[in-house]
């Protein structure tokens, strides 16, 4: 359950927090913490997670027309699988990136800037 705008117990709730990055592998971090789960959080663990997730990712589409994965999301099941697995896959990057000292959003950035200069339009 993400967190509302307010801190404080006692305030009425009110709406939920905005999304970011830093906050949601906070979100991350404190729940790993809480089940005592850090010393598995290392690179070389993060990156095999992370790899696992992506390839229950693909075998979602694996024999799928490209017509039938340009659908994926009109069954409603499929469509849970699928943001289920694409959940885990973005926890175990932004858990790797937390613990690498890489900022997400500025690598992705810096590499667009690269490939508009590799591949002009």
């Amino acid at each position: 359950m993400r967190p509302t705008a307010s801190t404080d117990p006692t305030a009425p709730a009110g709406p939920p927090a905005p999304l970011d990055v830093p906050g949601l592998q906070r979100r991350l971090a404190e729940f790993a913490a809480a089940r005592n789960w850090q010393p598995y959080h290392t690179p070389k663990n993060l990156v095999a997670a992370l790899s696992v997730e992506a390839s229950e990712l693909v075998e979602i589409f694996q024999w799928l027309t490209p017509e039938e994965s340009a659908r994926v999301m009109e069954d409603p099941d499929t469509a849970h699988r699928v943001g289920d697995e694409v959940a885990d896959v973005l926890a175990y990057l932004l858990q790797l990136c937390e613990v690498l000292g890489i900022d997400p959003l500025a690598v992705l950035d810096a590499k667009i800037d690269r490939n508009e200069h590799r591949f002009p339009a």
